[in-house]
Parts: structure tokens; sequence; C-alpha cells
């Protein structure tokens, strides 16, 4: 403990007792934010033991992000109230920066998976999986709407939930199992995204738990009508029933430059006899 708690301290001093360059406190004082206690004739500058509680909300302020100028306001006016105001305020943006950095890093994941998937995938080959459900944000669409009007549904559907990026959820387009067995393989009727974190359900698309067949199509776009032909005589063969929407979703956008290597993965609610 200190003897003197009015003890001054030089500014290289102060700055090492709390882990600072001296240049930090040099510019704190020419911004009028943490002056010295005193200027001695020599001009050298020294802080008193007082100070060190100023100083370290400072830092812990800046560390939270907290502008100068609402530091400074802050500390012309330091009170309880201003105090409680200005950390819940921080607390919040601290919540929502968490909550974002956990939808990358779902993101992430979920694109690792995508990338170990590609290592060993056999394009040929129609699986039975299990999946929990999810909520998917809907855009309808219809066969008469162009494909870059398409795109900005999709994008101010993404606003509403306050997406940073768009890369920041999956996407991909649904088609219904009805079509799909009146070989009417392209009348997609909506697009929707897969949030990377918990929304509110009110008006979601439920996609349902359950067993799905998994498929996978690679090339254009044109390539899926055959291939959901395969899928149909497989179902038939192996006595299941495809009901709901067939959800397409492309699993390696992000590292072709050619439309030929695009891989749609196909996967279709099924019943089991």
């Amino acid at each position: 403990m200190l003897k003197e708690k009015n003890t001054l301290f030089t500014i290289g001093q102060f700055a090492a007792l709390h882990e600072i360059n001296k240049k930090t406190l040099m510019w704190y004082d020419e911004i009028g934010l943490l002056k010295p206690a005193c200027i001695k004739e020599n001009g050298y500058r020294y802080y008193s033991y007082q100070q060190s509680a100023e100083l370290e909300t400072i830092l812990m302020l800046r560390e939270l992000n907290v502008s100068l100028e609402e530091i400074r306001k802050f500390m012309r006016n330091r009170t309880v109230d201003n105090f409680e105001c200005l950390l819940q305020e921080k607390i919040t943006e601290l919540n929502q920066t968490i909550s974002h950095l956990k939808s990358i890093q779902k993101v992430l994941v979920n694109h690792q998976k995508d990338m170990e998937t590609l290592h060993s995938l056999d394009l040929s080959a129609i699986t039975l999986i299990e999946k929990q459900s999810h909520y998917l944000v809907s855009v309808d669409v219809t066969a008469d709407l162009p494909f870059e009007k398409e795109i900005e549904q999709v994008i101010s559907e993404a606003k509403k939930y306050q997406l940073r990026r768009l890369h920041d959820a999956s996407y991909g387009a649904m088609i219904p199992v009805d079509n799909l067995y009146e070989k009417k393989f392209s009348e997609y009727t909506a697009l929707y995204i897969e949030m990377p974190y918990p929304v509110s359900k009110k008006g979601l698309h439920l996609q349902p738990a359950g067993t799905y067949l998994r498929a996978f199509c690679q090339g254009n776009w044109d390539k899926l009508s055959n291939r959901y032909k395969e899928i149909l005589a497989y179902a038939n063969k192996q006595g299941l029933t495809l009901h709901g929407y067939a959800y397409e979703t492309g699993i390696n956008e992000l590292v072709i430059d050619n439309m030929n290597d695009y891989i749609t993965q196909i996967e279709i609610p099924v019943k089991v006899y």
C-alpha cells in the first residue's frame, strides 16, 4: 500500500504503473482528456495517485470502443446514472457483436463441412439422411419473374433480418414435390435463406425434421432435370414417397470459376414404408 496517497508520479512511472506508453498520456493531455496533476518548472508532467481511477476508467472505455468524445463528455460529468447508461449501451453493442461473431462461426463451420464433403463426394450416389428442423426465410417467386428481380427480393428480405453480408447466411431454392411428380423440374416457387442465428418464427417456413433423400448434381442448372428423373426412379424402386419440397443449395460456389463445376445439393423429405 502507498503510505502517502498524495505521492506524485512522473509520466514514465505513471505510464508503467498502468502498462501504457508515455505518448498515450501526452496525447490525453493534448486533447484535454486527462491532464497532469501538475507540471513543474522543469516542464515535467506529474500525476497523482487519485488520477489512477480516472485513467483506468478511460482505458476501460477505450477498450470498449467508446469514442473519445463520448469519454470526454462522461469524464466531465461522472455520475452513477451516466456511467450505468454508458455501460448498458456498450453491453448491448457487445451482445450484438457476440451474436454476429457466433453467426460468422456457424457460417464458417458449415462451409468447412461442405469442403470436407467435397473431398469424398460421390456425385452419383443417392442416400438417405436424418435432418433436424430449420426455420427458413422464404421468398416467393414466379416463373415469369426475371432472375435479377429474384435476387433483388432475396437481398431485400435479407436486410430485414439485419444480415451484414449476403454470405452471413445460406441460400437456396425450393420446388414443390408435386411439380417433380408432374415433371415440372424447373418450376420453383420460392427461394430461401437459412438464417445463421435464431430469429422470430413468425412468418417463416419450417423445413421439417425427418428422413431426407440427398443427391448431388454437377454442372449448370439445366442438368437438374435429368438428375430429378434419376431421383424419382430411385425413390420408386426403393418404395419411397417424396413429399413437401425439394431444397436445392449450391455447396461449392465459393471455390469454382466455371459453372460446369457447380455442385447442387438436393434434399427432399421422404416417407419410408
